[in-house]
């Protein structure tokens, strides 16, 4: 018997609904990094956008890599 998405929703681990949602926000900050980078011409500014471009790529990396080991273990 199937369940419907509101109840697979429900049953969700809370770990992965709070993994999938700083990956979600993670990555929209890294749609709004890239964007930075692309619109600053400051050789200050384009500085500090590559090292927050690099910031948040290492941080979305880490998340993923967690979602990997969350689904190895659960899965």
């Amino acid at each position: 018997m199937q369940m419907k998405r509101s109840e697979q929703k429900e049953n969700i681990d809370p770990r992965r609904k709070q993994l999938l949602e700083d990956i979600r926000k993670t990555k929209y900050a890294l749609d709004c990094a890239y964007s930075n980078f692309e619109n600053v011409v400051d050789p200050d500014l384009i500085d500090c956008s590559i090292y927050e471009l690099q910031a948040v790529q290492m941080r979305y990396r880490f998340l993923l890599r967690q979602a990997e080991l969350l689904d190895s273990v659960s899965g």
